[in-house]
């Protein structure tokens, strides 16, 4: 699958990054010191209420962060087919948004705080250190997991101190489960598909790493990504939360070392290309899933 620089990173495939969460307050209160470099593409149906820069934005406590939304390129109530060339503009050059293009409605209702509980409580999931490299893993039940580390993030903690679920997964447990996901209908030729699942508390998120193409969604939540093309590396320690970095790396940076950014919600898919660097920050408790195609 993918190759991974700088280490492993969040939604990594064989199990490096996904990312989650159920329920739990937002972030507030994060975001400050100037405007982006660029905003990442979107594609497809145009979102309403919380749609990246929609009037959501400004009742969610992170003025100054709002984007104009991008015409729909695929007409609403339409899949568009696998390979699509307006897709494959972007497949090797660029991050896009896409909305519309699966229902994942039924997975999400599986996905709920009770249903997955009920589920997998008893069962052990495999925990990952939320820095670039990830060297470390913890077995747990699930439900301690859920109902004891499940928690915002501490500014203070560092990357190596911080667990949380986000990939790794045992694949005949979780099977059944991931048999209801849809995935996004677009490959790159060549590339077959392998998913990553995740939770995560709000403040949580993985620092700058890179690895292959994939796709990154949104179930319960809202992830913020933060993005490269891979002949910028972006200045960040290894071993910092995301969290620490947004709050005392970002606000110095010039505007032309600002990276790429969006919000993702839920029924929004991230797509990223091969190689680009990229760090991520759970706005609340969140729950994803990642594709990585390889």
């Amino acid at each position: 699958m993918g190759v991974s620089g700088g280490g492993h990173g969040e939604g990594n495939p064989g199990g490096h990054r996904p990312q989650g969460g159920s329920r739990g307050g937002g972030f507030p209160g994060v975001f400050k010191g100037g405007r982006p470099r660029g905003r990442v593409r979107e594609w497809g149906e145009s979102g309403g209420e919380g749609s990246l820069g929609g009037p959501g934005w400004g009742s969610q406590g992170f003025p100054g962060w709002g984007c104009p939304s991008a015409s729909p390129v695929v007409p609403p109530g339409t899949s568009p087919p696998v390979c699509a060339p307006p897709f494959l503009r972007f497949a090797f050059s660029r991050p896009v948004i896409l909305r519309g293009v699966t229902d994942n409605s039924a997975f999400r209702a599986l996905c709920t705080r009770d249903k997955l509980l009920a589920a997998y409580g008893q069962r052990l999931v495999r925990l990952s250190t939320a820095n670039t490299y990830s060297y470390r893993k913890v077995d747990v039940p699930f439900q301690e997991y859920v109902e004891q580390l499940l928690k915002p993030q501490d500014p203070t903690a560092l990357g190596s101190d911080t667990l949380y679920f986000f990939g790794d997964n045992n694949f005949t447990e979780w099977g059944p489960l991931f048999q209801q996901y849809v995935p996004p209908p677009f490959r790159i030729p060549g590339t077959s598909g392998a998913y990553s699942f995740g939770i995560a508390g709000s403040g949580s998120g993985v620092p700058f790493h890179w690895h292959g193409p994939g796709y990154s969604e949104v179930i319960f939540g809202r992830k913020r990504w933060f993005l490269y093309p891979p002949d910028k590396t972006p200045h960040f320690h290894p071993n910092e939360t995301t969290l620490a970095w947004l709050q005392h790396t970002y606000p110095t940076l010039p505007p032309a070392e600002r990276p790429l950014e969006c919000t993702v919600r839920p029924g929004e898919i991230l797509y990223f290309p091969d190689r680009w660097w990229h760090a991520t920050l759970n706005l609340d408790t969140s729950v994803f899933i990642s594709t990585f195609l390889g």
